[in-house]
């Protein structure tokens, strides 16, 4: 959804309806996540995906239909072994996918919703999906207020106690209600949606390299810094716009910058009087991941300087180095591939394997 909002937005505030699809349930070997969106607006025009092409046309007929001023709908997609020309995923998975009609008068927080985005504040949307409530119903939640209604007062203030608990984490998924919010009911089905701000990615040491980890990271999605001691080195003119260059000594930058579970640390300074004391600040904070650029011999040198800097054998376990998977990259560019592939099988715990040397679903679901 996230990067088909800023095209949405401007047809919210130009007033033109248009149809929203979203998958809100996936299993087997699915193509997109939860989250995953497309849109119809006006002209017939076409932003986002649900499946990557399998089922596309069939959603687009039913985003025009409900932007007419059609009810929500929710259907399901999935292989068909009886015909497998009929429309559904050639992958074998299933998603079901919720469109409904986006207005001002529909949807009152969409735009909102948008412009926090954006803004990098934390949002989540909640839609009903099914059950004894108004199918297509959304209510955006924010830290501090909310905009629209699930249609009872009950369920709205639930489902704002679980957005809220959720935001920090930005996690997506089903939640299952009683009419009027009830705990232990399960008749309504609410799909909550949280935008938390973008990851961020710190890049150490503005070398060569530096540029291309950062255009990976940024195409990744994450919020991307750039940080050298060296002024002449760490020039904005060297980097992709709007990466965030910064010229200061690593160790005290971090220092002085929130990381979280999801922060990602790409040092490739490898010089000790930088490696050290940023290395050290950084295995003793929250991060997902922490590698360092360098030889097999640079790297045993490293782990013995951190050794006696006081880091212990739990902490050192921490560091991804040399850093990157196995690629035989060369050029800046294939070792930014190199180091993105090993960010990536981190987060989902792929293997870094070859698909044709493993088994099971290629698109394995991903819980939320």
């Amino acid at each position: 959804m996230r990067d088909v909002l800023p095209v949405l937005g401007r047809w919210y505030a130009a007033g033109v309806p248009f149809g929203l699809a979203t998958v809100v349930g996936v299993s087997r070997s699915a193509p997109r996540d939860p989250g995953a969106a497309m849109a119809v607006g006006p002209d017939e025009e076409v932003v986002g995906s649900v499946s990557g092409g399998c089922v596309e046309s069939a959603v687009f007929e039913l985003a025009q239909e409900v932007a007419a001023g059609g009810e929500a709908r929710l259907e399901t997609f999935g292989y068909s072994d009886e015909d497998a020309f009929a429309v559904g995923l050639t992958c074998g998975g299933e998603i079901t996918v919720l469109v409904r009609a986006v207005t001002p008068g529909r949807d009152p927080g969409f735009g909102a919703v948008a412009d926090s985005v954006a803004a990098g504040e934390p949002v989540t949307v909640a839609t009903v999906t099914d059950g004894p409530a108004p199918r297509g119903a959304a209510l955006a939640v924010w830290p501090d207020r909310t905009l629209g209604t699930l249609g009872a007062s009950g369920l709205d203030a639930a489902v704002t106690a679980d957005a809220r608990g959720e935001l920090a984490l930005g996690a997506t998924g089903l939640r299952h209600y009683g009419p009027e919010g009830q705990r232990r009911e399960d008749s309504v089905s609410v799909f909550l949606q949280s935008f938390a701000p973008p990851p961020r990615m710190l890049v150490f040491g503005a070398i060569d390299y530096a540029a291309a980890v950062a255009r990976i990271g940024d195409f990744l999605g994450y919020r991307v810094t750039v940080c050298d001691a060296r002024p002449a080195f760490a020039s904005p003119r060297r980097f992709p716009e709007g990466v965030e260059v910064v010229a200061q000594w690593p160790h005290r930058y971090l220092r002085g910058t929130d990381t979280d579970e999801r922060t990602v640390v790409c040092v490739l300074t490898h010089d000790p009087k930088f490696d050290v004391p940023l290395l050290t600040e950084a295995l003793r904070r929250p991060a997902a991941y922490i590698g360092a650029m360098g030889s097999r011999r640079t790297h045993a040198e490293r782990a013995e300087r951190l050794t006696e800097a006081g880091l212990t054998e739990s902490e050192l376990s921490r560091l991804r180095s040399p850093v990157g998977l196995d690629l035989g990259a060369r050029t800046p560019e294939e070792v930014a591939v190199s180091v993105a592939a090993e960010i990536v099988a981190l987060r989902w715990g792929g293997s870094g394997a070859p698909l044709t040397a493993t088994e099971g679903a290629v698109h394995p679901h991903r819980p939320s």
